[in-house]
């Protein structure tokens, strides 16, 4: 038998004494398996990592926007853009560089790079990437920033949300969440564009008359910007992200991460101005490195799962050491180890090369080197040669034999490549290609970013013609590349 126990009864009907702990432990119970949002009202603060956000924000947003309008030179009908992701012709472009779907592993080796560069990073300085680079807080600060210039500052949001509703108050709503959604817009029309030829989508867009996918992916991005920047905030990267969870096993005392210098800063309190610093510390409770957080955490608390190191509470707090004439950075990006070893009185040694540094820097320059020695030695042809299989071969009425072969030769470059074919381990055998002179070497022309399929006939004289099957090889010559494709020549069985 279940025995339910009904934790969410009113006390106020209970009857007999009810202690103060009781009630303490009542308020504290939790109500239920969700708890709605706390809205957070980021204060503005300036100062320098403020600019630096401000900066990285400017840089990183014209990218993302500017990116798909930059043109790039290419021969013949391929698209000219710099950056674009061809599903329909199977290709990706990155300015002069050309990747094919069977070339993946090109993807998947920058994505390692990019992995590998991200777990060096946060061993070392933290969670850079979140505070600065991140797209949820990129589009987050944009989206304050908005919401700054209808509703006000911290103080002005709080006031205009706590007032009844009234023509100022609808006003300044209405005005922000349609700035939000034309923000929104923008970043889902921006990103169809890495994937179709800007300058002619956005003509066929407004018309209605450009692919179906690029009007769900736009609506798809708007959705998610307005929705994560505009509403859920710093609950997408507590409780969606799973990055705060795996850095910290990158992390170690020391790394580098915004920090409350303890050892300088307690005990706090309060603080007159005519008052003796001696025998307390520098800080004076005043929480301004609280309320301009926008994960809405204390830093004084520690290392917390929430917090993105973006340094707005450094500035915070270095605008008050300045005002109460105290040294500046009570809290700045440090390592633990360094706070210890000033709590012991001890000169505190930062040690950037350390195992797991060392690790994830030769894992980078490993996986760099090998990706520098695939572009580097890629090859302009790529050759494939198909045997025909039934018949695998055919007896000539002068007895030779003859096998058919499929040579796909895929064109990487960007200009027509004339190309030479030859066989080899058949003495005497001979090449003929229908519709094509004969030529020994086979020559022929292929086109650019092309696959050519080409019908190939080998010819075995009477005079070597055995029992069985024999190793033998295309060798496809392009200028100076070289390229030599196994495969096997068929007798079949003599009668």
């Amino acid at each position: 038998m279940t025995i339910i126990i009904d934790r969410t009864r009113d006390r106020s009907k209970a009857t007999g004494p009810v202690s103060i702990a009781e009630r303490q432990r009542e308020k504290e119970r939790p109500k239920g398996l969700y708890q709605a949002r706390v809205p957070i009202y980021p204060k503005l603060v300036h100062g320098q990592w403020r600019w630096i956000k401000w900066a990285l924000l400017i840089v990183m947003l014209a990218i993302y926007y500017i990116t798909p309008w930059i043109r790039w030179d290419r021969p013949g009908a391929l698209p000219d853009q710099a950056v674009l992701v061809d599903f329909d012709g199977g290709r990706f472009y990155f300015f002069m560089i050309q990747l094919w779907p069977q070339e993946v592993y090109f993807i998947t080796g920058l994505l390692v790079l990019s992995a590998l560069a991200l777990f060096l990073v946060t061993s070392l300085f933290g969670r850079l990437w979140c505070g600065y680079a991140c797209p949820q807080t990129v589009w987050t600060d944009l989206y304050i920033y908005v919401e700054r210039m209808f509703e006000g500052d911290r103080n002005a949001r709080m006031r205009l949300d706590a007032a009844p509703m009234s023509l100022n108050k609808l006003w300044r709503k209405a005005g922000k969440h349609a700035v939000w959604i034309g923000v929104a817009f923008g970043t889902g029309g921006a990103w169809i564009f890495y994937f179709h030829d800007a300058p002619q989508l956005i003509r066929t867009f407004w018309v209605g008359t450009a692919p179906m996918t690029a009007y769900v992916s736009c609506a798809i991005l708007t959705f998610t910007t307005y929705v994560f920047a505009g509403h859920m905030r710093e609950q997408v990267c507590t409780y969606m992200c799973p990055w705060p969870r795996i850095q910290g096993a990158m992390l170690d005392d020391q790394s580098f991460q915004v920090t409350y210098r303890s050892d300088r800063g307690e005990p706090r309190g309060p603080h007159k101005k005519a008052e003796s610093w001696d025998g307390r510390g520098d800080c004076i409770d005043c929480n301004q490195c609280v309320v301009v957080c926008p994960m809405g955490i204390d830093i004084r608390n520690g290392a917390q799962l929430e917090c993105i190191n973006c340094g707005l509470c450094i500035d915070a707090c270095n605008e008050v050491m300045e005002k109460v004439g105290r040294p500046r950075g009570l809290i700045a990006y440090d390592t633990d180890a360094a706070v210890a070893a000033r709590s012991c009185g001890q000169k505190p040694q930062h040690r950037l090369i350390r195992p797991r540094t060392l690790y994830y820097g030769v894992a980078l320059l490993i996986v760099s080197g090998l990706m520098i020695w695939g572009f580097s030695t890629r090859k302009t042809l790529d050759v494939h040669a198909l045997r025909d299989r039934n018949p695998a071969s055919v007896r000539l009425h002068d007895g030779a034999v003859r096998n058919g072969y499929t040579l796909k030769i895929a064109n990487h470059g960007f200009q027509t490549a004339t190309v030479e074919i030859r066989y080899g381990g058949v003495p005497g055998a001979t090449l003929r290609s229908p519709g094509r002179p004969v030529s020994d070497p086979l020559t022929l022309q292929v086109d650019p970013n092309r696959v050519t399929s080409v019908r190939v006939f080998v010819t075995a004289p009477a005079a070597e013609v055995a029992e069985g099957s024999r190793p033998a090889s295309f060798e496809v010559r392009s200028g100076d590349e070289r390229q030599s494709v196994r495969t096997a020549f068929e007798y079949g069985e003599l009668r």
